[in-house]
């Protein structure tokens, strides 16, 4: 069977390429609320890297809960200058009416047998407790109709 977690999908608007890794997409809830202008599940091709400016579709990009989408600059001198603030210790954490806790920063999770997994950037976290995907949110279980 072909492994398909490699496939990288690129769209541009000339002045940035989002890059879209469709095996690290969930789908939640919360892509559909809080990345419309990028994210549209309705549409053909799904990501719409023309769908706003490119600071709004930035900043929508950076709110993707896993990594499954991320953003370079075409001009490979911007690129240098995109690297996160030093010193910036300070941890996000949104919480999603009926969805998950998206948590946005650096983090480790403590599970109930002791494991420790760290993690960098955003995540989302299931709090109803029932993906498959514990304790990180898949949105296997969501419920499609509030959308």
């Amino acid at each position: 069977m072909k492994e398909e977690k490699n496939i990288e999908k690129k769209y541009t608007n000339g002045d940035i390429t989002v890059v879209w890794k469709p095996a690290l997409c969930t789908h939640i809830a919360y892509c559909f609320t809080e990345l419309p202008e990028v994210f549209d599940p309705s549409e053909r091709p799904w990501i719409n890297a023309k769908g706003a400016n490119t600071k709004r579709i930035i900043e929508q990009v950076k709110r993707c809960p896993t990594a499954a989408l991320t953003f370079f600059y075409n001009d490979p001198e911007k690129n240098q200058k995109t690297d996160s603030p030093e010193g910036n210790e300070v941890v996000k954490i949104e919480i999603m009416k009926d969805g998950p806790a998206i948590v946005n920063g650096k983090s480790v999770i403590i599970l109930e047998s002791g494991n420790e997994t760290k993690h960098e950037g955003i995540i989302s976290l299931c709090r109803c407790g029932k993906s498959k995907n514990q304790p990180l949110c898949d949105g296997s279980h969501c419920n499609n109709e509030n959308l």
